[in-house]
């Protein structure tokens, strides 16, 4: 009982401390920096965060959750699927053809315009991946060492090495193929799949983690046939000799699964449980004691900080009934989805920050929990911290509470169907066919940038910083009434992101200095961090929107952040449920639409693109999510008057499994992004049953290419077969605060003209 047990994780947050991967990709793309030194500044990163997994305590490092830009990305390379359009086949996988993949190519020098791969959410998270695209007569072959390079680079440096891989099932059934279903590839991917090992193991590999989430989401008979045919085949996982294999599933319990699994040829099995806690008395039962068992018990997902003592008498259990070597302990998931270390964390609320933990403290954490000896100080800090979490004034509001239990059916309906209202609204807002519009934000240039860090370090006051930001805000609604856009919006120069923002002025929310956390490529987020009730002290936006409006003669937007989406891009109080913070959210939110529609702004939009990514894995649990967070939405958007237009924005989601709840929402006008499925995601969306408007994505924002005429036309046709003409509006895909005035005027420009020469197509058909 008194052995430490084996401790390891499935991966640990890449783009660095201060975000130096950022820095030297975004540097790399802009032309400053050349590969050699890209390459180092990935080096540095990845021996740093080795050196903090052994310096923690860990026995082994990860190897292979690093990434330039996306782990799928990364395993579509090794595999060699690579589309056509980014060359051929057997050409070598070069950082330019890499990026490629990832952003795409604009048009220039002679070089044809390329699109890239499309992106979406990892499970539940607000981790966006590439979707590898497999041909129908795709080939599979083992094209690009990465995880080898970076093995021997672990062992190099001295550390024992644990090599991270997403699993053969999971790969291709997050994969998409013209036709039919990618899960019939597995026996032609297998031998690429089965060299790579190979390879691994002549690098000096011991352990290989396979990495199976789709577990957590699919138990259905397609998929554990693929599972039990991965191990199992002749050129199967299993065949490949000197190796160890960890078969790894995170995100949720693998619940019906387990007996399948456990019949599987591994050698060990990673559980998540933080998730599936319902998992473990089957496990301490079943799971035979000549194989690992390793229990996911530190939240990779939670900052917030982990009861030693319940996980330590959790663990004790399964210490009393298998041989400690065959016991692990690591993360419940990668930290890949926490901020990097607390300590950067000096301007945070003392009481708020010793209730936290960031990815370098889990590691401290698990050695806790794993522990033979119990370590007095360190349970004793961490008792005296969630005691000190409970007492907190701040955690409990019986007024608020009561409040949104009085919450009666008229607060989330509004009093006209939805078709009526569009109709009076087109009216009164004087809009013409095929309305265009954009989505929110607009570029945050260098000068925007540098006038937020004058301000902050002291150098201009706040009367200086607004006058730049009037600035700003007059030139972009110069910029898009001469484009000739129908629907302003301010640009949202003032914000930093659409969820931070509204963190920093509600009370119960605090937000960090430095808890930058990936979000796709050189993308990060620092989400707020609810840990009390949630109330609205005063208006967030209404002067701003005011003052934009009062500059121009068109609508102009008023641009709110939703309570579904506040609540899954935050981190979350875990003390009570999300769906009472949801609603205590969207009160705040309705508090907003109501001054802003006092305000004379006519058109609202409330942002949700973080529904799809709060649906449970588990089916289970799916209906009675949908219900309160269409609640939550309708709570905040349904106080308006019937000419007052509500639109939403979605994004980087699969829409099939919510497309009824987008229906329900009742929101007048909808827009998404559709551009990289070419308006393959509109019918799902249709067949839901939606009345309102909707704006499908025609200009996909996260790569560097400008969309010409013809691309937008033929997206919009096709927009047409399932969207009535008169409900039909034309924007870009996303916010526009990632991309420069360049390429942004010349984008708006084409999809103006697009949308202008459909108008005449249709008024010649009506002549």
């Amino acid at each position: 009982m008194n052995v430490n047990l084996t401790t390891h994780v499935g991966g640990y947050p890449r783009i660095g401390r201060k975000r130096e991967l950022k820095q030297a990709l975004e540097a790399f793309w802009a032309g400053r920096l050349d590969a050699a030194s890209l390459d180092e500044a990935a080096r540095s990163l990845r021996l740093r965060h080795w050196q903090e997994q052994k310096g923690a305590g860990l026995d082994f490092v990860a190897v292979n959750d690093f990434s330039l830009y996306d782990n799928m990305l990364d395993l579509a390379c090794v595999l060699g699927v690579v589309p056509e359009r980014f060359g051929k086949a057997n050409e070598p996988v070069t950082l330019d053809r890499y990026f490629r993949l990832a952003r795409g190519r604009a048009r220039k020098d002679g070089r044809p315009d390329v699109a890239p791969l499309e992106l979406t959410k990892w499970f539940d998270t607000n981790y966006h991946y590439l979707v590898p695209e497999l041909a129908q007569d795709q080939a599979f072959r083992f094209a690009w060492d990465k995880p080898v390079r970076e093995l021997r680079e672990a062992i190099e440096a001295g550390h024992r090495a644990k090599v991270v891989l997403i699993g053969p099932v999971t790969f291709l059934a997050l994969s998409k193929t013209p036709e039919g279903d990618p899960l019939d590839f597995l026996r032609k991917l297998l031998p690429a799949y089965r060299t790579l090992l190979e390879a691994l193991a002549r690098a000096g590999a011991e352990w290989i983690e396979i990495a199976e989430p789709i577990l957590a989401s699919r138990k259905d008979g397609k998929i554990l046939t693929a599972l039990q045919q991965a191990w199992n085949e002749t050129d199967g996982i299993a065949s490949v000799k000197g190796l160890k294999f960890l078969l790894s599933v995170a995100y949720g319990p693998i619940g019906s699964a387990l007996e399948t699994v456990a019949a599987l040829p591994v050698d060990g099995l990673h559980v998540d449980a933080t998730r599936g806690q319902g998992d473990l008395p089957w496990l301490l039962k079943n799971w035979p004691v000549d194989r690992v068992l390793s229990l996911g018990v530190v939240d990779g997902r939670s900052i917030w900080r982990t009861n030693p003592e319940t996980w330590r008498a959790v663990v004790t259990t399964f210490r009393e009934q298998r041989p400690q070597e065959n016991l692990w302990l690591g993360g419940s998931c990668s930290l890949l989805h926490l901020p990097h270390d607390l300590g950067e964390e000096t301007t945070l609320d003392t009481a708020l920050r010793s209730w936290l933990s960031f990815a370098k403290e889990k590691l401290a954490e698990l050695v806790i929990v794993a522990a033979g000896e119990a370590p007095v100080d360190a349970l004793a800090a961490a008792r005296a911290a969630i005691t000190s979490r409970k007492q907190h004034p701040g955690v409990h509001n019986t007024v608020l509470r009561n409040t949104v239990a009085a919450l009666d059916d008229k607060a989330i309906r509004r009093d006209t169907p939805v078709a009526e209202r569009v109709t009076l609204q087109r009216e009164r807002l004087g809009l013409p066919l095929f309305p265009t519009t954009t989505i929110g934000s607009f570029p945050q240039t260098a000068e925007i940038r540098a006038l937020r860090a004058r301000l902050r370090k002291g150098i201009d006051d706040e009367t200086a910083y607004q006058s730049g930001l009037d600035a700003a805000l007059r030139e972009v609604i110069r910029n898009q009434e001469k484009l000739g856009l129908d629907v302003l919006v301010h640009g949202e120069f003032e914000r930093t992101d659409m969820v931070e923002f509204f963190g920093e002025k509600l009370e119960g929310v605090a937000v960090t200095a430095n808890g930058w956390v990936q979000s796709y490529g050189s993308r990060c987020v620092k989400p707020p961090v609810i840990w009390g009730e949630v109330t609205r002290p005063e208006p967030m936006t209404v002067e701003a929107s005011r003052h934009a409006q009062s500059l121009t003669g068109k609508p102009m937007k008023g641009m709110l952040t939703g309570p579904i989406t506040i609540l899954q891009w935050s981190f979350v109080r875990d003390d009570l449920s999300r769906s009472a913070v949801a609603a205590q959210l969207a009160l705040a939110v309705r508090a907003e639409v109501a001054d802003l529609e006092a305000a004379g702004i006519r058109v609202i939009q409330v942002d949700e693109p973080g529904l799809r990514e709060g649906f449970p894995l588990d089916e289970s649990e799916r209906a009675a999510y949908l219900d309160w967070a269409v609640r939550a939405f309708r709570i905040a958007t349904s106080g308006v008057r019937d000419e007052t237009q509500i639109h939403t924005h979605m994004c980087y989601a699969e829409f099939t499994d919510v497309a009824g709840a987008i229906a329900a929402l009742d929101a007048d006008v909808i827009t998404l992004e559709a551009s990289r499925s070419r308006m393959k995601a509109l019918g799902a969306v249709i067949e839901g049953g939606i009345l309102s408007e909707v704006g499908p994505g025609v200009w996909d924002i996260h790569s560097p290419r400008v969309p010409e005429v013809a691309e937008i036309s033929d997206l919009l046709v096709r927009a047409l077969r399932v969207i009535p003409a008169d409900r039909l509006w034309v924007n870009p895909d996303c916010g526009l605060k990632t991309r420069g005035w360049e390429e942004t005027r010349a984008s708006l420009k084409n999809l103006v003209a697009a949308a202008k020469a459909l108008r005449e197509e249709y008024a010649a058909v009506e002549i």
